[in-house]
């Protein structure tokens, strides 16, 4: 059993980036720079964007934070992220999720222009990730690639199962792992909450793809041997052997599957460090004009 280290892998990419924007600046080049709008105070939020931030720092790009009230209204929103689809000297640009029920999340995806749309929601890079087109992939499916392939997991010709069709992770995973590409080539069953027998569905498969956001729901007669599994499910459970009083835990009983796993991803420290690092890779590509 391997374990897919999304902690070392990010790092890793992390210092290929601040290399490259070394070598950029050496060159006359101008930094990368992502903005972020963060809306209310949301605990998990916070703590998303500061990460994004400080990693930002560490690979030297600039980084813009626009925070508002969770009482902004939607064509203030809206005005701000006109504002940023104007400013040349901004590359990337996000939105940090979830917003206040006032406010349109698809109105808010869409005002983002499609090259500065590092995040890769807008329907129109969806659309291009869909024809195999040069795009920004969303940056957990991107993450979810990039340590399949670091790591050399064979995916041609196999059974891939995903667990959860949402627009961020599962139903983008379907389509990538389906494609004619490396990582990809895979025969794809999406399922979700409607799918009958899915305990069937998923002991056939090869690669396990867990995007549902229920604690430790694949368990270890649901999975067969030599199964790759990747955990992007993280839940906070109350604890009473940590300092903090709670302990995250993914989508998967790693305990009870790792033995039957060639390979696995950890939670913590497995798929979330890998989104971060996904999405400073777009900004980067944005900065240097590769996609529009």
């Amino acid at each position: 059993m391997i374990i897919l280290d999304g902690k070392k892998t990010a790092s890793d990419i992390k210092e290929e980036i601040a290399i490259e924007v070394a070598n950029l600046l050496d060159k006359g080049g101008k930094k990368p720079h992502l903005a972020a709008i963060l809306v209310g105070s949301d605990g998990a939020s916070e703590t998303y964007v500061k990460a994004k931030v400080k990693a930002c720092v560490k690979v030297g790009f600039e980084s813009t934070l626009v925070r508002f009230d969770s009482n902004v209204s939607e064509s203030e929103l809206l005005a701000e992220i006109e504002k940023i689809n104007r400013n040349s000297s901004i590359d990337g640009l996000i939105v940090q999720l979830p917003l206040p029920k006032h406010i349109d999340e698809m109105k808010v995806t869409e005002a983002i222009i499609p090259e500065k749309d590092v995040d890769g929601f807008h329907p129109a890079n969806i659309g291009r990730m869909a024809l195999n087109l040069p795009t920004y992939l969303p940056a957990t499916p991107a993450g979810i690639l990039e340590l399949l392939e670091r790591y050399e997991v064979e995916t041609s010709g196999k059974n891939c199962v995903v667990i959860g069709r949402s627009h961020i992770v599962g139903s983008p995973m379907s389509i990538l792992m389906a494609r004619n590409n490396n990582p990809g080539n895979c025969t794809v069953t999406l399922t979700h909450s409607r799918t009958k027998n899915l305990k069937e569905i998923t002991k056939t498969a090869d690669i396990l793809i867990v995007a549902l956001g229920k604690a430790e729901f694949v368990t270890a007669d649901m999975v067969k041997e030599g199964v790759t599994i990747i955990d992007v499910g993280i839940t906070r459970v109350k604890s009473d052997k940590t300092k903090s009083g709670w302990k995250l835990l993914g989508d998967v009983d790693f305990k009870g599957v790792k033995s039957k796993c060639d390979f696995i991803t950890p939670v913590p420290g497995g798929v979330g460090p890998m989104t971060i690092a996904m999405l400073l890779k777009n900004t980067l590509i944005s900065s240097k004009s590769q996609l529009y």
